[in-house]
């Protein structure tokens, strides 16, 4: 009897282990994409994910990518020993925005009384030694513009994100890079898509507009042609 009971038990999990095993070997066999980038990135990074899913796997660094210092900071570790095949980064946000020590808006923000994080100049400056480190992975690089700055954000100014978005354009013009223009995209939505009036956040359905974009460039870099056809890119505004 106990014989037997092993020798069931021995049908039923060899199977599955089997099952197990090939399962992580066909998502060995896919391509690598890394996402960088800040709270943005970390909100539709799931359902790029999704989108994906059996294609691609889509991976964020640990944490908060913050300002373009930050990357300069962490760069090497978020690329780690991983070999990429796409790697779509962003940084802007928290570049451009105003915090003062004593605010007690979330983040230190304050546009009025605050001191900008880092300047167009520092920023482009910035932009270049990482895209050159970027570049070392010989991954293909997608640069995502940043998000709009919503009216009554308390750290950001409106319209700053336009000027920061043309130096990145520059920078990514000069080294060869595709540009994912999720500025022209944030730019239509409608007030209800952001969390609350003022913030640079956005609900589930507003993520998962920007996961799509991002998925469609990467379906591209990645040459997942079926992908891209069901999800054309925004067309910059001006």
């Amino acid at each position: 009897m106990n014989k037997l009971l092993t020798t069931l038990l021995l049908w039923v999990t060899i199977p599955s282990a089997f099952l197990s095993l090939a399962e992580a070997s066909a998502e060995e066999a896919l391509p690598l994409v890394l996402i960088i980038g800040d709270s943005i990135s970390l909100g539709y990074t799931p359902y790029v994910a999704r989108e994906l899913e059996g294609k691609a796997v889509v991976e964020h660094h640990k944490g908060n990518a913050q300002h373009t210092g930050t990357g300069l900071a962490k760069i090497d570790q978020w690329i780690g020993d991983t070999q990429w095949d796409v790697i779509h980064f962003n940084w802007g946000l928290w570049d451009l925005c105003y915090r003062h020590p004593e605010s007690k808006v979330q983040g230190k923000r304050d546009k009025v009384n605050g001191t900008l994080t880092t300047s167009l100049e520092q920023y482009e400056k910035n932009l270049e030694r990482l895209v050159a480190r970027l570049q070392k992975t010989d991954a293909k690089l997608i640069w995502a513009s940043t998000t709009v700055v919503p009216e009554l954000e308390a750290g950001r100014i409106v319209g700053d994100d336009l000027k920061y978005n043309e130096v990145a354009a520059k920078v990514m013009e000069k080294h060869g890079i595709a540009v994912n223009d999720l500025n022209a995209l944030s730019r239509q939505f409608a007030a209800e898509l952001f969390t609350q009036p003022g913030d640079v956040h956005y609900t589930k359905e507003g993520y998962q507009k920007l996961a799509k974009q991002v998925a469609a460039h990467l379906s591209k870099a990645l040459e997942l042609k079926e992908d891209v056809e069901d999800e054309p890119t925004a067309k910059t505004k001006s």
